[in-house]
């Protein structure tokens, strides 16, 4: 079995207005994605940008820090003020 690295990134809206949190295998693939309007349900309708990435070698590891950022909002708008 072949173990693909994991990602957890922080989007910023274009227009400043909200931040998302979320992990993948592939970044160009998911960000196509949530501007294309196919990602999470909560990223419809906006156009985002990467602001950070963390890489992880396990699902496991990418998932507890995902966590983690989802619930820490200084640090989600000190990314969308300086992204």
């Amino acid at each position: 079995m072949v173990a693909y690295p994991c990602f957890v990134y922080l989007l910023g809206a274009l227009d400043g207005s909200r931040t998302y949190v979320g992990w993948t295998t592939d970044l160009e693939a998911r960000l196509a994605a949530h501007n294309a309007g196919t990602g999470a349900k909560s990223t419809r309708g906006r156009q985002w940008q990467i602001l950070y990435t963390e890489k992880f070698a396990n699902r496991s590891d990418a998932m507890s820090r995902e966590w983690y950022l989802k619930k820490d909002r200084s640090f989600r708008k000190k990314c969308l003020a300086s992204g």
